[in-house]
């Protein structure tokens, strides 16, 4: 059983995702969690941002950690990139292109306007970064192009989201992930 601070967050979550952070309001939140409206100031007393913040940061580990575990069941760090990218695809047709992942969202729509909000995609985007960028090094790949091409990897799966959405086809983020596989294996080979 869920408790009532997980269902107000993964309700959250989910609003995010099909609404955007200004699209969502707290009364939409304490529906779908199934929360009184002064539970969201109990778990979250600086409302709807930290709630928000709290979201980000949750999701976007949710999201590190799932991709840890495609790395940790492939053979390698360019087959696991290239898996992440197959399964992203098949996450947004099976939600009818909602999109599945919340940080990029709320990134694109707040990080001019809400600094607690632009803090928490950065710390999760690092995040990732540092992940994905372990794994290059672990493969041996050098720090620095580690790095770049982990940022690399983020945008590339950021912007796919983002042109899959609005072409309502997978097809280019599928393309995307097979690119990102193949500059992993070139930058390992090199």
């Amino acid at each position: 059983m869920t408790s009532t601070r997980e269902r107000i967050v993964a309700a959250t979550g989910e609003l995010f995702r099909s609404q955007g952070f200004n699209g969502t309001s707290l009364k939409q939140v304490t529906e779908h969690a199934g929360a009184p409206t002064g539970s969201i100031y109990h778990f979250f007393p600086g409302g709807k941002e930290e709630l928000a913040a709290a979201v980000l940061r949750e999701s976007g580990l949710a999201y590190q950690q799932l991709f840890e575990m495609i790395a940790d069941e492939s053979g390698d760090i360019a087959t696991a990139m290239g898996a992440f990218f197959t399964g992203a695809a098949d996450a947004l047709e099976e939600t009818d292109f909602i999109d599945i992942c919340p940080i990029g969202n709320v990134a694109r729509e707040v990080a001019s306007t809400h600094e607690s909000l632009r803090v928490a995609t950065v710390d999760v985007f690092n995040g990732w970064a540092n992940s994905i960028g372990g794994r290059l090094q672990a493969a041996g790949i050098a720090e620095s192009d580690a790095e770049e091409l982990a940022n690399t990897i983020i945008s590339a799966i950021e912007g796919g989201f983002m042109l899959a959405r609005a072409h309502r086809s997978t097809d280019g983020l599928r393309a995307t992930g097979a690119h990102v596989q193949s500059l992993v294996e070139a930058a390992i080979s090199t």
